[in-house]
């Protein structure tokens, strides 16, 4: 059996491209270097699980190739269509095996949210870990498992994301939920963050 993969969805790092509502807040340099330290994080996290492949997610597609990547990291673009498409797309791509995908900015997720995520795939067909402000931060499919239409016609960055998001999957389906943490949008969020370090 080939072994999972963690999706790290992600922006290059480029100033005024990361984080730009909160850069609005607390600018633009202090922005990319929140981004690019959390983004960091999350790939140290990820390469702690030991057992699953790291794949980095891009847009815009051409930064796949940029040197800005750790060279021992696989690298794909995220391709067009709003975010549920491009997710799904990348899922997809990995359908023979257990899958994760997780963003760049959550800041409290540790090695043991991403193992116990693993653990779950074993017992369901997708998990989903909720984030505060209605979405989710971390979406999962169990081998061979992917519905058409997954993740499509869900209105994003709302309340109603996961719970549209987990309307596109069967209802037969079993569903796993990881642990709820929120990821940093604004300066409240940021704030949080920086108060508990």
């Amino acid at each position: 059996m080939k072994p999972p993969v963690i999706i790290i969805f992600c922006k290059a790092p480029r100033l005024g491209a990361v984080k730009t509502r909160l850069a609005r807040d607390i600018g633009e340099a202090q922005a990319l270097r929140f981004y690019r330290a959390t983004l960091d994080a999350t790939i140290r996290h990820a390469r702690a699980i030991g057992v699953a492949d790291i794949v980095l997610c891009v847009t815009p597609d051409h930064d796949a190739a940029s040197a800005d990547w750790p060279r021992d990291l696989a690298r794909i673009g995220q391709g067009e269509g709003d975010l549920g498409v491009r997710m799904a797309r990348a899922l997809a791509g990995f359908r023979d095996r257990h899958r994760i995908l997780i963003g760049g900015d959550i800041p409290d997720m540790r090695p043991t949210d991403l193992r116990h995520a693993m653990r779950l795939l074993h017992r369901h067909d997708a998990i989903f870990a909720p984030a505060e402000d209605g979405g989710f931060w971390l979406v999962g499919l169990a081998q061979g498992r992917q519905p058409p239409g997954f993740l499509q016609s869900v209105s994003w960055s709302t309340p109603e994301t996961l719970a549209g998001s987990l309307a596109t999957l069967p209802d037969a389906w079993r569903v796993g939920l990881a642990r709820r943490l929120n990821d940093v949008d604004d300066v409240e969020d940021y704030r949080g963050v920086m108060n508990r370090r």
